[in-house]
C-alpha cells in the first residue's frame, strides 16, 4: 500500500467515528482548533513571514480571520439548522395514505482540501475549506501548499493537539506534503474520497475537475479559480471626485502586491474628460506604489510574463507600470482580443473605455462568471442603468456598489463563488457559513421507528434546532 492509500485509508476509518460526533463534541474541536493557532500567533506570523514576505500586520488580520471562522463553524454546528432536517409526519386516512418522512444533511466522507498560496493562514491548512469540511462531519486530508510549508507543519501541530485534547479520532485530519502534480491527482482519484476542496488558478482546478470525471465514480471538486471582478465606473460617481475614487481603486489594485483573487484587474467606463481625469489620477497613485516581494518566485516570474504579453500588444496602451501596471484600451480592442479576459494574479488592472452605455454592456456580456462585480455609482446613475446592474448579478456572486472587491467578510450572508470560470460550480461559496453544504447530502428516512432515527429527526427533538416539521419552521 502506497503512503497515500494509507493516508486516505485512514481518513475513512476516522470518518466511521468522527461522523457519529455529535454537535457540542464538533463545535468544542473546532474551538480547540481556534486556541490552539491563537497559543502559537507569535511563531505562526515570525515563520508565515519569513515564507511568504507578507507583512506581519495582514499575517496578524488574516490569523484573527482564521480563528473567527473556526469559531463561526463551532456556533454553526451547535445552532443546528443547517442540516435542514425536515419533518412530515404519516396520514393514515388520506388516499393514498401518506408515510412518514424525514429528511436531514449527513457528511459526504473523506475531503482532499488544496491549500492556497496567498492565504496561508485562511485558505489553507486550518482555513475554511477545512473548517467547513470538520463542521461538516467529514475528515480532512490537506495537501499542504509548497510556498509556506514550515507555516503548514505548525499549523497541523496545532490541529493534532486539538485532536488528542477533543479524544476523537487520530487520523480526522492528515497533513500530505508529497511535491508534484501526481500527488494531487492519486489523492482525487483515490476510490476513498468523496469530495475535494481547492482554491488557486483556473488550471489547476480544471486539472482537479479534470480527475474527479475520469473516476469510475465521479466526485464533487468544488474549486474556486479566481477573476478580473470588473469595477464598472459610472459617469456621475466620476463627476464627484475622481480623484478620491481613483486613490481607492489604485489601493485595492495593489493591496497585498494585488494576490487577492479579488483583485480588481478590470476596469470598465464611458470615454471622456471624467475618465481621462480619473486615468490620471489612477496613474499618479499606482506611480507611488512602494512594491514588496511576492508569495514566491513562480508567482513572480508569471506576474511579470503576463504583464510583458499583454502590454506588447498595439492596442493595449501602458498608464503606469511601477511594478504595478494599470494599462487602458477601447472596448472594441477588448472585444477583440479573448486572451485580455484572462486573470493576470498581482498588481494589474486595465480600463476599457466605453463609447456608452450600450458597449458597456457589450464588455460585460463577452465575461464569464466573476467571483465579484463593481458598481462606483451614485444614486442617478444606478437609475438611470438598471441593464447593467441586472448584467452583473448574472455573472457574479457578489454584486457591490461604491466599495472595492478586496476583502472578504466570513458571515453567513457571504457568497465567495459564481458562474465559471471563477468556480467549478456557482451554487455555493467557499467563504462563509453555508459553505458547509458543499460536504453534505440529503437522506430521507421513511417509516423508521423512534429510536432508530438520529436526535436531529426525533419528534422529541433533543437537539433543540430549528427544523420545519409539517411545513412549519419550529424549534419545537
Amino acid at each position: 500500500m502506497t503512503i497515500l492509500s494509507q493516508i486516505m485509508q485512514q481518513s475513512a476509518t476516522a470518518f466511521a467515528e468522527y461522523r457519529k460526533t455529535g454537535p457540542a463534541q464538533r463545535a468544542l474541536f473546532l474551538e480547540t482548533v481556534a486556541a490552539a493557532l491563537e497559543a502559537r500567533r507569535e511563531a505562526l506570523t515570525t515563520i508565515t513571514h519569513q515564507e511568504t514576505h507578507l507583512p506581519l500586520a495582514r499575517l496578524n488580520g488574516e490569523l484573527s480571520r482564521t480563528t473567527g471562522q473556526l469559531k463561526l463553524f463551532a456556533n454553526l454546528v451547535r445552532e443546528g439548522s443547517w442540516i435542514m432536517a425536515a419533518i412530515d409526519t404519516a396520514d393514515a386516512q388520506r388516499t393514498p395514505p401518506k408515510p412518514d418522512t424525514r429528511k436531514m444533511s449527513v457528511p459526504l466522507g473523506p475531503v482532499v482540501v488544496f491549500g492556497a498560496s496567498n492565504f496561508p493562514y485562511a485558505f489553507s491548512t486550518a482555513g475554511g475549506d477545512t473548517a467547513s469540511v470538520l463542521a461538516a462531519g467529514c475528515t480532512a486530508v490537506v495537501r499542504a501548499h509548497f510556498a509556506h510549508p514550515q507555516t503548514s507543519a505548525l499549523v497541523f501541530e496545532a490541529m493534532q493537539e486539538a485532536i488528542r485534547s477533543c479524544n476523537l479520532p487520530e487520523h480526522t485530519v492528515q497533513h500530505v506534503t508529497e511535491p508534484g502534480n501526481e500527488t494531487g491527482k492519486t489523492l482525487v482519484m483515490h476510490p476513498l474520497t468523496a469530495a475535494v476542496a481547492f482554491t488557486g488558478s483556473q488550471k489547476g482546478g480544471m486539472a482537479l475537475l479534470g480527475y474527479a470525471r475520469e473516476r469510475p465514480d465521479p466526485i464533487p471538486v468544488f474549486a474556486e479559480m479566481g477573476s478580473v471582478n470588473p469595477v464598472l465606473l459610472l459617469p456621475g460617481k466620476l463627476a464627484e471626485d475622481a480623484a478620491a475614487l481613483a486613490k481607492k481603486m489604485a489601493a485595492s489594485i495593489t493591496l497585498g502586491m494585488g494576490q487577492f483573487c479579488t483583485n480588481p484587474g478590470l476596469m470598465i467606463g464611458v470615454a471622456g474628460e471624467q475618465l481621462d481625469e480619473f486615468q490620471r489620477h489612477l496613474a499618479e497613485e499606482i506611480g507611488r506604489f512602494s512594491p514588496h516581494r511576492m508569495l514566491h518566485e513562480e508567482i513572480t516570474a508569471r506576474y511579470d510574463e503576463s504583464v510583458s504579453v499583454i502590454t506588447s500588444k498595439p492596442e493595449v496602451r501602458i498608464v503606469a507600470n511601477n511594478t504595478a501596471a494599470f494599462a487602458t484600451i477601447t472596448a472594441a480592442g477588448f472585444l477583440r482580443d479573448v486572451s485580455l479576459r484572462e486573470e493576470i494574479f498581482g498588481p494589474y488592472s486595465l480600463l476599457v473605455q466605453c463609447r456608452g452605455e450600450a458597449e458597456m454592456l457589450r464588455v460585460i456580456d463577452s465575461l464569464g462568471g466573476q467571483l465579484t462585480t463593481t458598481l462606483m455609482a451614485t444614486d442617478e446613475d444606478l437609475r438611470q442603468n438598471a441593464a447593467l446592474i441586472e448584467r452583473c448579478t448574472r455573472i457574479a456572486g457578489r454584486v457591490i456598489i461604491n466599495e472595492v472587491p478586496t476583502g472578504v467578510e466570513v458571515c453567513a450572508s457571504m457568497v465567495h463563488g459564481g458562474p465559471f470560470p471563477a468556480t467549478t460550480d456557482p451554487r455555493f461559496t467557499s467563504v462563509g457559513a453555508s459553505a458547509v453544504q458543499r460536504w453534505v447530502r440529503p437522506v430521507c428516512f421513511q417509516n423508521f421507528p423512534g429510536h432508530l432515527l438520529p436526535e436531529a429527526l426525533q419528534n422529541a427533538n433533543p437537539l433543540g434546532i430549528w427544523r420545519t416539521v409539517n411545513n412549519e419552521w419550529t424549534n419545537r
